[in-house]
């Protein structure tokens, strides 16, 4: 059965002053997953803020392990971009 991960990150950028600054985080966060780890990325909430985002990434594979070791290294990947503008981050699973 096939194994579908949802990671979930949650930004606030408190050094970005228009929707342009939050935009090259976002962007930059979004670009780097998809490139490097073949994941779905989006932004789904908070798109209208100028300091806030929540963006997420997902992946279908054939087995949870295979999966988890995907969205764990594009956890570490997207922690190590942001920094401390990364403010949680959550793997979830869909049945």
């Amino acid at each position: 059965m096939a194994a579908i991960g949802v990671l979930t990150l949650e930004l606030e950028m408190v050094q970005s002053h228009s929707l342009k600054d939050k935009r090259h985080w976002v962007r930059g966060l979004k670009d780097r997953l998809r490139a490097g780890f073949n994941v779905a990325v989006a932004e789904v909430e908070d798109q209208n803020l100028l300091n806030r985002s929540v963006v997420t990434a997902v992946t279908v594979s054939g087995s949870r392990e295979n999966a988890a070791k995907v969205l764990e290294s594009a956890e570490r990947a997207a922690a190590a971009f942001l920094g401390p503008n990364l403010v949680s981050s959550c793997i979830d699973w869909l049945e």
